[in-house]
């Protein structure tokens, strides 16, 4: 698996991971590679940072894309996958108008809210995988987004 930094002309920025660097180009040719900002196909490999191995402690974030090339995806499922991405574009920009953004806080804010301990309020930020199943383990309602990226990138 590859990771690349990605943008579209909006200069919108998130990262999502490949099988290879030939897949990124055979879906990106597809038009399958989109903007999780503003659905934009027209994207480019943004400049990337040296991949230093993490501290185990660390967060690792990325935005996952489908595993399929495009080559192997027939038209029906390239579709709905399309439609699937135009549809969890629309519901980030709504969770990103209406909802409080706590960034790294998001597992600490959440635990406060399901414990009655602060106010309820629709919240989004970042949280890890470990975070995320802990989370769902206690019994805390959320809905980890596909393409959620750093409000900040």
């Amino acid at each position: 698996m590859i990771v690349f930094d990605l943008k579209c002309t909006l200069d919108h920025r998130f990262e999502a991971w490949f099988r290879s660097s030939s897949a990124y180009e055979e879906q990106k040719a597809a038009g399958l590679v989109e903007c999780p900002h503003c659905g934009s196909v027209d994207i480019s490999k943004a400049p990337m940072a040296p991949n230093v191995a993490a501290k185990g402690n660390q967060k690792v974030e990325a935005v996952p894309v489908a595993a399929s090339s495009a080559k192997s995806m027939d038209p029906k499922a390239a579709e709905l996958a399309a439609e699937a991405r135009k549809l969890f574009s629309r519901l980030r920009t709504h969770v990103e108008e209406t909802c409080d953004y706590v960034g790294d806080n998001f597992a600490e804010e959440a635990r406060k809210i399901h414990y009655g301990e602060t106010e309820e309020r629709g919240i989004y930020g970042e949280s890890t995988v470990e975070e995320t199943k802990a989370l769902l383990d206690e019994g805390v309602e959320i809905l980890p987004l596909p393409g959620q990226g750093r409000k900040d990138a």
